[in-house]
């Protein structure tokens, strides 16, 4: 399996994919109005439901794509080859698709994946390796960006298909939404995923906010089977942050449900912040595996993707 030769064609090529898959995420739906304040358990949690609408209300916006060398899982996921392009690069062109996002950085500690990065062009944010997941390494890169911003969406660079509408949809939901300080995007699980631990799953209130993410089937019925009358959601792991709550998240201390499912979001949840999701209309092709790079590239083959 070969790893990084920066693509020269980023921008072509980009422009290229986006009109073959983006027809097919025309209509991402936001899921859920506005309700009630959750009781906030940490760090003054209440202050964002006294924050003021108004025109720039979470106006500035950068994209963040935290990559890291080591992994135990998939040893230099980000420089993997996907037809020709590293995974990186892949992710980075459909950010750069987006409409909302102002500025779009790769935050790494790795300088085999800094290298590469401005190689094809990105802007490149060096990052300590003490930060113990995406979310830490996102709060590291802003603050050491020179322009200020009011949400920070950390773009998963093992997502190199992400559709720029979702990235878009996520930004509109947790600016429509001043009492939540998260917000992420979840699709149909299909029913093979249903026992996979690398699919992640989420249960959503009738009104669009996240109640729990699981490596498990969620919901779990009785007969231990997959109910395949069930609209089971897929969390596509995308996801945005007010700045003030991300600069509070790394002083929060873990928590007993983060730990056991090994899911950062979980945190969030359990310390009486709301985050808003809304149901997007996305085939995931994540990559957790080397396995998992022969099924992208064959999806872009059938699909003709550049």
């Amino acid at each position: 399996m070969s790893i990084c030769t920066p693509s020269s064609s980023s921008s072509s090529s980009s422009s290229s994919s986006s009109s073959e898959s983006s027809s097919s995420t025309k209509a991402w739906i936001v899921h859920g109005v506005v309700v009630g304040a959750a009781v906030a358990v940490a760090l003054g949690a209440h202050a964002y439901l006294k924050l003021t609408r108004s025109a720039k209300f979470r106006s500035r916006v950068v994209g963040i794509i935290p990559a890291r060398f080591a992994s135990s899982r998939f040893q230099g996921k980000p420089l993997v080859q996907i037809l020709g392009k590293p995974m990186i690069q892949r992710t980075w062109e459909r950010a750069k698709m987006a409409t909302t996002l102002d500025q779009v950085v790769v935050a790494t500690d790795d300088e085999k994946i800094a290298e590469c990065c401005r190689g094809f062009g990105a802007d490149v944010i060096m990052t300590s390796e003490s930060c113990r997941n995406g979310t830490e390494r996102c709060n590291e890169a802003l603050q050491k960006l020179e322009k200020k911003y009011d949400v920070v969406v950390n773009i998963q660079g093992d997502e190199p298909l992400i559709e720029p509408e979702v990235i878009d949809g996520i930004v509109k939901a947790l600016q429509a939404a001043p009492d939540a300080v998260f917000s992420t995007a979840v699709t149909s699980l299909k029913p093979e995923d249903a026992f996979d631990p690398n699919r992640v799953k989420c249960v959503v209130d009738t009104h669009g906010y996240a109640v729990y993410f699981s490596r498990g089937l969620i919901p779990y019925n009785k007969s231990g089977k997959v109910n395949p009358h069930f609209p089971y959601l897929l969390h596509l792991g995308i996801q945005s942050y007010d700045t003030k709550f991300l600069k509070i998240y790394p002083e929060l201390p873990p928590t007993p449900l983060q730990l056991e499912e090994d899911l950062e979001q979980l945190k969030v949840l359990e310390n009486g912040y709301k985050m808003k999701v809304i149901k997007v209309d996305h085939e995931a092709h994540g990559v957790d595996t080397p396995e998992d790079v022969e099924k992208i590239e064959g999806f872009m083959r059938e699909r003709n993707l550049p």
